[in-house]
Formats: C-alpha cells, sequence, structure tokens
C-alpha cells in the first residue's frame, strides 16, 4: 500500500513539473499569434480575441535570408554533431584503457583546456588568419564547439566503467585489433554516452550565435540565432529611439508577438530532437558522470 502511494504521489510530483515546463511553451505560442493590439488592451491570455499571422508575415519579411539562414544552422548542427562525437570518442576511448602510455598526462592536458584558455583575441587570431575560419560555412563548425574537454571526461568515465575490461581482453585474445574492438564493441555497448554528448553537441550548435557574429560578413552565412538576434535588435532600436521616422516605423510593427515569433521559429525544429535521445540521456549522465 505504502509503495502504491508513493508512486501515485511520484506520478503527480512530474505532472506538475510537465506542466511547468509545456504551460510557458504554450502561452509564448498564443501569443505570437495574438494581434498587438490585443495584447495592449488584455494582456498575456491563453485566449486571445484576436488571432492574426502578423508576427510571423514581420520575422518573415526576407524569407531567402531566414530560410538560408536555417539552412547553416541545420548543416552545421548535423555535421558537427556527428564529427564532434567522432573526435571526442576516438580520444576518450584511449584515456579509458590503462594500457595507452602517458595516459594521465593526456588526461591532464584535456581538464587543463576546460580550466584555462589562451584568450578572445588569440583565439581568433589564430582561427582567421592561420586557419582561415572566416566567413565561411565551416566558421560554423570548427571554432569553440568541435570538441569540449567536459564532453571527453564524461565519455572516457563511461568506457571506463562501463565497458568490462574482461571483455575487450577476450577480444583481444580473438585477434581483433583495436579499431574493430572499438567499432564493434565499444559503440553499441555506448549508445547512452553517445546519445547524451550528441545532445549536448546539437544544442550548443543550434543555439550559437556567437560564430556568426565573430567570423561571419555575408549574411548568406549567419546562423538562424544570428539573424533572429538582429531582427530582435532592429525592434529595440527602433522601439527607443525618439526620432519622428523611427515613432512612425514602429507603429505597425507587432513588438511583442515578433519577439514570441522568433522564440518559436527558434526552438521549433530542435524541440523533436529530444525525443530521439530522451531514452537514452538519464542513463548517460548518470553512467558517465561517476568519478572514475
Amino acid at each position: 500500500m505504502e509503495n502504491k502511494r508513493t508512486h501515485w504521489v511520484i506520478h503527480v510530483i512530474f505532472i506538475f513539473c510537465s506542466l511547468a515546463a509545456i504551460i510557458p511553451l504554450l502561452l509564448v505560442l498564443i501569443v505570437s499569434l495574438t494581434s498587438e493590439n490585443s495584447i495592449a488592451l488584455y494582456g498575456y491570455t491563453f485566449f486571445p480575441h484576436e488571432w492574426t499571422l502578423s508576427a510571423y508575415d514581420y520575422v518573415f519579411k526576407d524569407p531567402q535570408l531566414l530560410f538560408q539562414s536555417y539552412g547553416n544552422t541545420i548543416f552545421s548542427t548535423v555535421f558537427g554533431t556527428l564529427v564532434c562525437l567522432c573526435i571526442t570518442s576516438a580520444l576518450a576511448y584511449p584515456l579509458s584503457r590503462k594500457t595507452l602510455p602517458f595516459r594521465k598526462f593526456f588526461t591532464f592536458f584535456v581538464v587543463f583546456t576546460i580550466l584555462f584558455n589562451g584568450g578572445l583575441v588569440p583565439w581568433y587570431i589564430v582561427m582567421k588568419s592561420n586557419l582561415h575560419f572566416s566567413d565561411n560555412i565551416w566558421a560554423l563548425v570548427v571554432p569553440g564547439l568541435l570538441l569540449n574537454g567536459f564532453n571527453v571526461l564524461i565519455m572516457r568515465t563511461f568506457f571506463k566503467n562501463t565497458i568490462p575490461a574482461e571483455l575487450i581482453e577476450a577480444a583481444n585474445m580473438d585477434g581483433a585489433g583495436e579499431f574493430r574492438i572499438f567499432a564493434q564493441i565499444v559503440i553499441p555497448l555506448s549508445k547512452p554516452v553517445f546519445a547524451t554528448i550528441g545532445l549536448f553537441a546539437t544544442l550548443g550548435y543550434w543555439n550559437d550565435y556567437w560564430n556568426s557574429m565573430i567570423f561571419q560578413i555575408q549574411p548568406k552565412n549567419f546562423s538562424i540565432q544570428y539573424v533572429l538576434q538582429n531582427i530582435l535588435l532592429n525592434l529595440q532600436f527602433l522601439s527607443q529611439s525618439r526620432s519622428s521616422n523611427a515613432a512612425a516605423a514602429t507603429a505597425n510593427i507587432p513588438q511583442e508577438t515578433s519577439r514570441m515569433a522568433m522564440a518559436i521559429i527558434a526552438i521549433g525544429p530542435i524541440i523533436f530532437a529530444y525525443p530521439f535521445f530522451q531514452k537514452f540521456i538519464i542513463k548517460g549522465l548518470t553512467i558517465g558522470a561517476v568519478k572514475g
């Protein structure tokens, strides 16, 4: 009886937590479809007096730029995440093996990169002048996002604590090489941590606007987050300007609803990635985060 009561209490708690996450998102969607006059008169509500798509019409006034930036972000997210998983796992797996020479030194080197960095100016000079990541699509993929020391440590600890050493030794005795062991044994047993790190990388790439702001000059190479940020800054500039021209320009602009529409546009596609990662995330974090 006590276990059944606890079971129901846990369900109620999780229902409230789910509603706390879903209801604000639903309100943002409804507000983005509400007229500006309705918000001015009645405020934010789940049952608006007037529905309209004017906010989306304003945000999509340059559809070519918006869809192009969407394409850039989708490409950098998909390609960057795949390469990030390959590089991270290729570094984390040897660090998890006790037979690796100078294993502690290489692990310290990874930890050192988490604690210290060279600074913004040297990083910018190396990326732009030496590696030529400037005004091209690769500037959205490589700088600052392709490899993260924290992700390496999570994956290394997962490999170390989850993959039995006896299994690897048995594969070695059967004549399997390191690449075959990694591809056919380690990776199939490590889906939780790959899903977890993949989600981290996906969110990092999708939400990135910094690389566009620092490295990109031509609008055709902008990411969706940077384009939406520019639209938001233009709205703020027009709303705060005291000139008569700015006041006339903002008179017909749905300012509040446009902000909500941009939030929906920004999170729309990425929210569908969660169902594919959900069943692996908790297991990957709890096992991979144990100190090893």
